[in-house]
């Protein structure tokens, strides 16, 4: 399937792929298109993380969290690690406070001049290293 959302990666929008990759289509397909694309004429893939769209922010809630949701991902680790890129994306309440962090490493990247699909490809080693954390930490808050 053609996953498709706006160019320029951050926290979110590597997030999200590594959990879709790793939890919901091994076989995903990652499209990265210009931020003033119209999103509601893409009618040949799942958009997420864009303005308007169900599998994007909504409250305090980022995508990785609208995805967890919408695909009943319910591993503590996972919903910990959600916290912690709900925490590096927006500015929620009470943020994790390891959000900091990945906000940092997620910019880093940024400045790297990379490809999105090579922060991808780069960056997926530091989502499994945070999700073996959670899940080490037993998923707990």
């Amino acid at each position: 399937m053609k996953w498709i959302t706006r160019e320029k990666i951050k926290v979110d929008r590597v997030a999200c792929p590594w959990l879709i990759r790793n939890f919901i289509d091994q076989e995903a397909e990652f499209i990265f298109l210009p931020q003033e694309t119209d999103w509601s004429r893409i009618d040949d893939g799942i958009v997420f993380d864009v303005p308007n769209c169900e599998l994007g922010h909504h409250g305090e809630d980022v995508s990785f969290n609208s995805i967890l949701k919408k695909y009943k991902l319910s591993d503590p680790a996972l919903l910990l690690l959600g916290e912690i890129v709900r925490a590096a994306d927006s500015h929620p309440q009470n943020p994790h406070p390891a959000g900091e962090g990945l906000r940092w490493i997620a910019h880093g990247f940024g400045a790297l001049g990379l490809s999105d699909h090579e922060i991808l490809k780069r960056e997926f080693i530091v989502y499994d290293a945070l999700y073996a954390e959670c899940k080490r930490r037993g998923g707990a808050l």
